[in-house]
């Protein structure tokens, strides 16, 4: 097609003062010269629609990952440096510890035990539970971030004399068992049954321990079955004597704890292995991989809904212009400032429609994020409500994107209108 790289080039030149103020007025509507014609306020409306729910989705997606993660780091550390075997201990902790603490990037390394047990609080009621046993500290050194999570008490485990130590438990769990700080609770350990011998059955020893502490992490997982009590207390409670189940490490980047894995594991060498949130998480997080891919092809259809509610909007626009625009062309007006007119015209109606729309978007976005408009299960996700974490470089990405499709959007009408000759749009009826 010859002149079509012309043609082009001669409608990206910015409209000068008499197309734009042509632009406004075919903006308008005939019988109110000071109100917006309907085509305009539908075609600005499809823009405004379109980008207020790029801006709410790519929110969403945000905050379902960062909340996620932010989650489940609460009471889960970056890696956890383990042994192969069917047994989880791990002999002479403390020379690995040393090694770990070395390598670059790791912030702090610290000993944990991890178990199952199951609890009752005095009722006909037993229910299986998490046990993770780790060093009493009041936060300041801690791998995880479960101190800030503390509701209630402290990691100190004070337990009142004659008890077996100290316990501090979710507050979802708590509720369930109907007990508070200062009352007391019954655990049942792995290990350590005695066999009677009048009976010939094993009998399990019974650990009393206090309640001094409840924590809220907002995780369903970590909030409904974990039990945390110092370390000293699990390894006696495990029957693992001076050993560990693993040592918990927490890196300088949480999304850089495979590569630093990776290094741990070839320096430390066979039987340790090492593993990191991700790994752990692995099911959880490839579903918001899939999440986020649905999430995009989504985004995709609605900015080309956007680009072809403009394309259709600005030929009718044409179609209804046509003797006008003859007008102008017998007049003198060049075929080139016919094509910026209708460029200008799809400008004003990108740029309001997109002022609006994120305007729209991040009110929306904050209010349903702010007051947890959206609850959800959190047995199924983890979470009890839609987060929404608003990126401000997504915000310009959808932005910069929306303005170009508009833009481009009026490549077609504004070349059939420049093509338009002045005889044929005189006597167009």
């Amino acid at each position: 097609m010859r002149g079509t790289f012309a043609e082009y080039i001669s409608l990206l030149f910015w409209p000068n003062r008499l197309e734009r103020r042509i632009a406004r007025r075919y903006l308008k509507s005939r019988r109110s010269r000071k109100g917006a014609s309907l085509i305009t306020i539908i075609s600005t409306g499809g823009v405004a629609i379109g980008v207020m729910a790029l801006v709410i989705v790519l929110g969403v997606m945000n905050g379902l990952a960062d909340d996620l993660r932010e989650r489940i780091l609460v009471a889960s550390p970056h890696l956890r440096v383990l042994t192969f075997g069917a047994g989880l201990r791990l002999d002479g902790w403390q020379q690995v510890m040393a090694e770990v603490a070395k390598e670059p990037g790791v912030v702090a390394v610290t000993p944990e035990v991890l178990t199952e047990s199951v609890i009752n609080s005095g009722h006909d009621y037993f229910e299986g539970v998490q046990i993770l046993g780790l060093e009493p500290d009041t936060g300041k050194a801690s791998v995880t971030t479960l101190p800030s999570s503390i509701t209630r008490g402290d990691l100190s485990f004070k337990a009142l004399p004659g008890l077996d130590g100290a316990v501090l438990l979710g507050n979802r769990l708590a509720a369930r068992l109907s007990v508070a700080p200062g009352d007391t609770v019954t655990l049942v350990p792995p290990s350590g049954f005695r066999m009677n011998s009048a009976l010939g059955v094993a009998i399990p020893r019974y650990w009393r321990f206090e309640v001094t502490g409840l924590f809220d992490t907002g995780m369903f997982q970590y909030d409904n079955k974990l039990v945390v009590m110092s370390r000293e207390v699990a390894q006696q409670f495990t029957g693992l004597g001076t050993a560990v189940s693993g040592l918990a490490v927490r890196a300088v980047d949480p999304w850089k704890a495979p590569e630093l894995g990776q290094r741990l594991e070839a320096k430390l060498g066979y039987p340790y292995r090492v593993m990191d949130w991700q790994q752990q998480n692995s099911t959880l997080f490839g579903a918001l991989k899939l999440e986020k891919l649905a999430m995009g092809l989504i985004i995709f259809f609605i900015m080309i809904v956007a680009a072809f509610n403009m394309v259709g909007t600005l030929t009718m626009v044409v179609a209804d212009k046509t003797r006008e625009i003859g007008i102008l062309k017998a007049m003198g007006l060049p075929a080139a400032s016919i094509g910026r007119i209708f460029v200008a015209q799809g400008a004003i109606i990108g740029l309001i429609g997109v002022a609006s729309g994120v305007t729209l978007g991040l009110l929306i976005s904050f209010a349903l994020d702010r007051w947890n408009l959206i609850p959800i299960d959190p047995a199924v996700y983890f979470i009890d409500h839609l987060p929404i974490h608003i990126e401000p470089l997504d915000v310009l990405l959808v932005v910069a994107a929306s303005l170009l499709l508009a833009i481009l959007a009026t490549i077609y009408p504004s070349r059939s209108a420049a093509s338009l000759t002045p005889v044929e749009a005189i006597r167009h009826e």
